[in-house]
């Protein structure tokens, strides 16, 4: 179920990043590159910071098929999905939400306190959109104002708590995919956001 799930993510990223490039008008490389950077970004990030190396996707092979793979059919497809402002939205939604609990649980697995997993999982969740969107000159997601990185500290802490509960620890993963899921879907629905600081 772990992998599978990481899996899902990589695919909903590399989605996410190949959308972005299209939008900007990238060459088939480019898209290429966007699509990678985005989907193993944060797992990248968390991997180095909690000493596992090589990093996942220089050791599975799978991961840099599944990325390829998802680029091809995504262009291919383009036009069944070409509302590209609200396929992004669908697909980084997604994404965040499956690699908050991989980042938990690679978190627990190294035996980190909750605190540190929690911030792992919104590492592993939100990097590699802050790489992809840096490449693309674009202000990252999550130093925006919208609801991003909170709805993974949210999922994060529901991962702890339900997991306390007598359920399947494969439930407890779906679970708390679907809080952050849940949460940025009705964030982004009823314009809930974060408060700035700026001068009129």
């Amino acid at each position: 179920m772990f992998y599978t799930i990481d899996i899902l993510g990589t695919i909903a990223f590399a989605i996410s990043g190949v959308l972005v490039a299209i939008s900007k008008k990238m060459d088939l490389f480019g898209i290429l590159i966007i699509a990678f950077v985005t989907a193993v970004g944060g797992g990248t990030l968390r991997d180095m910071l909690i000493g596992n190396t090589p990093v996942s996707w220089m050791k599975n092979i799978n991961y840099t098929y599944v990325i390829l793979a998802t680029t091809v059919v995504t262009i291919v497809i383009k036009s069944k999905i070409d509302y590209l402002r609200t396929s992004l939205f669908l697909f980084d939604t997604i994404g965040i939400g499956l690699y908050t609990v991989v980042g938990v649980e690679k978190g627990i697995s190294a035996g980190l306190d909750p605190i540190i997993c929690i911030a792992l999982g919104t590492i592993s969740a939100c990097f590699g959109g802050v790489i992809r969107d840096i490449l693309c000159n674009e202000i990252p997601v999550i130093f925006r104002k919208e609801i991003y990185a909170t709805a993974c500290i949210l999922g994060g802490l529901s991962y702890f708590l339900i997991r306390k509960l007598p359920l399947d620890n494969n439930l407890v993963f779906v679970i708390a995919g679907c809080v952050v899921i849940v949460t940025r879907l009705i964030a982004v629905k009823f314009k809930v956001a974060l408060p700035t600081i700026y001068k009129d």
